[in-house]
C-alpha cells in the first residue's frame, strides 16, 4: 500500500485548496516524477513538464496561464528539510489540479510480471482512464510484481512502466499502444533501443526483460509463470542501471 507523504487539490481557475481528489476516472491527464535527494530534486523534470503541457493541451485543458500554476505548485510543495526518495504526482483536469508526494517502493529481488489482454485507452498519453489498471495492480505487491499488458497478441507496456527486452546484446522496446515515457527517452540517448512490435508468442526468446520508469528506475523480472519464461542472466540489467543511477546527476 502506498505511504503518502502529501495529498493536496486546488481549484484550476485560483489556485484555492480543496479537499482531496485523486482524479482518476477523469477527463484529464497526469504524470509521475522522481522526487530525489535533500533539497529534493524533480528527477528529468523538464522532460515531464513538457509532456504534460503537450498532454493537456491534446486533451483541451491547456490555458495560457496553466503552465505557471502548475510549477508553483509542484515547487511550493517540495519540502526543503525533507531528504527525499519519493514520487510526486501531478493530475489535472479541466476544474482541478492535485498533488500527491508518496514513498517510492524499491523493487524486490524477485520480480514477477503477471500479463493481461487490455490496452489503456489512448495509450500514448498519461490519461487518468486507470480504474481498469488501479483495479488489477491492487490484486498484488506492487513491490514485488508488476502487470503487462497484451494486445492482439502483442506486448506494450505495464500498468506503470515501460518494457525493455534483452537478447542477442540487444535492447528492443514495443513501439505502438503505448506512452514512451521520460525515463526510457532518457535511456535511449545512452544505449540503443530497437523500437519495434513485440509479440507474445516471442516473449521466450529473450534472454532477460526489463521494466524502466520513474518509480521502477529499472527493475529486473525474475520470471513470469503464465509463459514459464525465466530470466537466463543479468548482463543487460547491469549494462543499463549505472545510466539510471540518478543520486549521481
Amino acid at each position: 500500500m502506498a505511504i503518502f507523504l502529501l495529498k493536496k487539490s486546488y481549484q484550476s481557475s485560483n489556485q484555492k485548496e480543496i479537499g482531496f481528489k485523486d482524479l482518476w476516472g477523469s477527463h484529464g491527464v497526469f504524470t509521475t516524477i522522481r522526487l530525489l535527494g535533500k533539497p529534493g530534486k524533480l528527477i528529468l523534470f523538464k522532460s515531464h513538464f513538457k509532456g504534460l503541457i503537450k498532454s493537456l493541451k491534446r486533451y483541451k485543458i491547456y490555458t495560457k496561464k496553466i503552465e505557471k500554476n502548475i510549477n508553483h505548485l509542484i515547487h511550493s510543495n517540495i519540502n526543503k528539510n525533507i531528504n527525499y526518495d519519493h514520487l510526486l504526482r501531478v493530475a489535472l483536469t479541466k476544474n482541478f489540479i492535485s498533488i500527491s508526494i508518496r514513498k517510492r517502493l524499491k523493487p524486490k529481488k524477485n520480480f514477477e510480471l503477471k500479463l493481461i489482454n487490455y490496452r489503456r485507452i489512448d495509450p500514448v498519453t498519461k490519461n487518468l482512464y486507470y480504474k481498469k489498471i488501479l483495479k488489477e495492480l491492487n490484486k498484488y505487491d506492487p513491490s514485488k510484481t508488476d502487470i503487462a499488458l497484451v494486445y492482439r497478441g502483442k506486448i506494450l507496456e505495464t500498468c506503470t512502466s515501460n518494457i525493455l527486452f534483452f537478447k542477442n546484446r540487444e535492447y528492443f522496446s514495443p513501439k505502438n499502444n503505448c506512452y514512451i515515457g521520460n525515463t526510457i527517452n532518457y535511456l535511449k540517448g545512452k544505449i540503443k533501443i530497437s523500437f519495434k512490435d513485440i509479440y507474445y508468442r516471442d516473449l521466450k526468446k529473450f534472454d532477460e526483460i526489463m521494466l524502466i520508469g520513474s518509480g521502477k528506475g529499472v527493475t529486473s523480472v525474475k520470471y513470469i509463470k503464465q509463459m514459464n519464461w525465466k530470466s537466463k542472466n543479468n548482463f543487460g540489467y547491469k549494462k543499463i542501471n549505472k545510466y539510471l543511477n540518478f543520486k549521481s546527476l
